[in-house]
């Protein structure tokens, strides 16, 4: 049996409910990472995610009887979009936090992407920005901004190190090209095969960053299995297939404007799960920046 799993997600499903979904699996990632910290060092715990990642995806796709991609560019094509989406992005963000970048500047970095996308689309894809979907893109970058703007007031800047915050944003460039890489060579593929190898080109350059920079920590306890548990099978499995089929479904500068609902999602879940206060400067940026998302992800 041959299963085209899919661009099925958003069209059987409003856009809107998966675009909702998506944000809240890819804002739970950060919760996760705080909650799995302090039982496994950040490579080791990257590398054992993305290799069961891998590992599941390919049971799926098997069991499934999906197709895999039938030429070699099909496979390079999906394991360049992996290395660069879940590979160098992941590993990038991780390192460059352990040496030393605050997260809140971390979170910035990673708020630029959308903007990147919106002034890459063009010359990569051929896709005019429309000044109301710039609008939206610059009022969900402000909206971002206020949310982290107490995290980022707590870093000193003469403080933050220079190497860590060129990785980082080295991280952020990777996942933009690779949004459009997907885009531009894979945006045709069968979603399922398509995820899974990218998930084998992502394990495939963890395990060696994991022997060389890790230290192996890895406690085995019940809330770590936990954590991990909800990393392959939430925040992986079911946050990059949704991710692909919303670059299917639509502009890549549409897509990535969703981003900007990271920060507020997960610092309310921090809110509810942690204690963590909320400032009226970051309620304000829920609002703002939810307000650009809506005008940014306007057809």
């Amino acid at each position: 049996m041959s299963v085209d799993t899919p661009a099925s997600p958003t069209r059987t499903v409003p856009a809107s409910l998966v675009s909702s979904v998506f944000v809240l699996i890819w804002a739970s990632g950060f919760v996760a990472a705080r909650f799995v910290a302090p039982h496994a060092e950040a490579f080791t715990f990257v590398a054992i995610r993305l290799v069961g990642v891998a590992i599941v995806l390919t049971a799926i796709t098997i069991g499934l009887g999906a197709r895999w991609p039938r030429s070699r560019a099909g496979w390079r094509d999906a394991l360049v979009a992996g290395v660069l989406m879940q590979g160098i992005y992941v590993i990038g963000v991780f390192w460059s936090v352990e040496r030393g970048l605050p997260s809140g500047i971390a979170a910035l970095v990673g708020s630029l992407q959308p903007l990147l996308t919106a002034a890459m689309a063009r010359p990569f894809l051929g896709e005019v920005v429309s000044p109301r979907r710039w609008a939206g893109i610059a009022t969900g970058f402000a909206g971002a901004l206020l949310v982290l703007a107490p995290k980022i007031g707590t870093a000193d800047a003469s403080g933050i190190p220079a190497l860590p915050l060129l990785a980082c944003l080295g991280a952020m460039v990777a996942m933009t090209i690779g949004t459009l890489w997907q885009k531009s060579h894979a945006g045709q593929a069968e979603l399922l095969p398509n995820a899974t190898i990218q998930f084998i080109g992502a394990a495939l350059l963890a395990v060696p960053a994991a022997l060389m920079f890790g230290t192996g920590r890895f406690d085995a306890s019940l809330p770590l299995w936990g954590g991990l548990a909800w990393s392959i099978l939430v925040n992986s499995v079911a946050g990059i297939l949704l991710l692909l089929a919303l670059i299917r479904r639509g502009e890549v500068a549409g897509v990535a404007s969703l981003l900007f609902l990271v920060p507020p999602v997960s610092a309310a879940m921090a809110y509810l799960l942690f204690g963590e206060t909320l400032a009226p400067v970051q309620m304000t940026g829920m609002a703002v920046a939810t307000i650009g998302v809506a005008v940014a992800s306007r057809r």
